[in-house]
């Protein structure tokens, strides 16, 4: 029995470790933070699968970093998954 126990507390973390934040998060619910490139401003986001694609630009002068959050809304309110997107003023 603790075998079994054991084998399954594995395999689950496996599972699990062998995920990216990403997928954790599109998946199972859960967050992710991405990090855009200094100097960058988000302009869209979007899953395809467990990918997560976002479009930017570079930042004109005046621009400000911002944080933007990416929230899923699933049907029954469980495993919903959370994106926090932060962008960096050139140079920092």
């Amino acid at each position: 029995m603790k075998t079994t126990m054991l084998a399954l507390l594995a395999c689950l973390t496996i599972a699990l470790t062998g995920c990216t934040q990403q997928q954790r998060a599109s998946s199972l619910g859960g967050t992710a933070v991405v990090n855009i490139p200094p100097g960058e401003k988000l302009i869209n986001v979007t899953w395809e699968d467990n990918h997560l694609w976002y479009l930017t630009r570079p930042m004109k002068v005046g621009d400000i970093a911002e944080t933007y959050t990416l929230n899923e809304s699933s049907s029954f309110g469980i495993l919903q998954g959370k994106v926090t997107l932060h962008e960096a003023l050139p140079g920092k």
